[in-house]
């Protein structure tokens, strides 16, 4: 039996188990999807050596970036955007070889594509993680101006107490790279000036659950549109399966 699965620190909402163990019990194909916690990158050869089906993984938070030092060869685009998430595990004879490739690219820009109308020409991306870096990829490979936003001072970054309802107006498509709103943390959202937004602001959580964060409801209130990332996961997830059956 083939086994695919997950690499990551911690994995309580991991989406992709019941996701790809539903699709191979519908569609008759011989393998599970199993999750591995590792507290640590260095963990990932005793996973491979130890699982001789392998034959693909995800890499989810805090190891997209981490991992590209132990693959043998990495896509273009994940190559440019810094974050691997899908590996692609080729076994010949007694070598193993890893293929990284990025299916949040994918998924991001196939789900926010139809959302954007001519007016959306400038973008804040919350966070500066593995996630932010394939979301700002993405966005400016559909020529969308970008400005990563950070809670510290880092390079080619504005912090949040910058965004004034000014930055708000220019920059009206604004994506959720963070883990702020995510269950439980229900209450929380991302520090912003709701109150600048409009019918022409975008707003783009990367969170699914839950399927309405408060950052989507401050902006519904403005008359803004939202989204979760409950389809940019599905798209990613089917991305995935392509890249392990090449």
């Amino acid at each position: 039996m083939d086994k695919y699965g997950l690499i990551g620190y911690p994995l309580q909402h991991s989406f992709s188990i019941s996701y790809f163990n539903e699709k191979f019990q519908n569609e008759y194909i011989n393998a599970k999807y199993i999750n591995f916690e590792i507290p640590t990158i260095d963990a990932l050869p005793e996973i491979l050596a130890s699982n001789p089906e392998l034959k693909g993984l995800n890499v989810t938070i805090p190891y997209k970036e981490k991992v590209i030092s132990f693959l043998d060869t990495v896509s273009p685009e994940a190559r440019a955007i810094g974050a691997v998430n899908v590996i692609r595990v080729e076994h010949k004879g007694n070598d193993i070889v890893l293929k990284g490739y990025n299916s949040d690219l994918i998924g991001f820009t196939q789900s926010i594509q139809p959302m954007l109308r001519p007016y959306h020409k400038k973008a804040l991306i919350l966070g500066t993680g593995g996630a932010s870096k394939a979301i700002n990829y993405g966005l400016k490979s559909l020529g969308l101006d970008t400005v990563l936003v950070s809670r510290f001072e880092r390079p080619g970054t504005i912090q949040y107490e910058k965004i004034t309802p000014e930055v708000i107006e220019e920059y009206n498509v604004i994506v959720n790279c963070t883990p702020c709103g995510m269950y439980p943390h229900f209450e929380e959202c991302p520090n912003l000036p709701y109150e600048a937004m409009s019918n022409k602001t975008l707003l783009y959580d990367l969170i699914y659950n839950p399927d309405q964060t408060l950052f989507m409801k401050k902006g519904l209130r403005m008359g803004a549109t939202v989204k979760n990332g409950l389809e940019m996961l599905l798209l990613q997830a089917f991305a995935s399966w392509e890249f392990w059956q090449k």
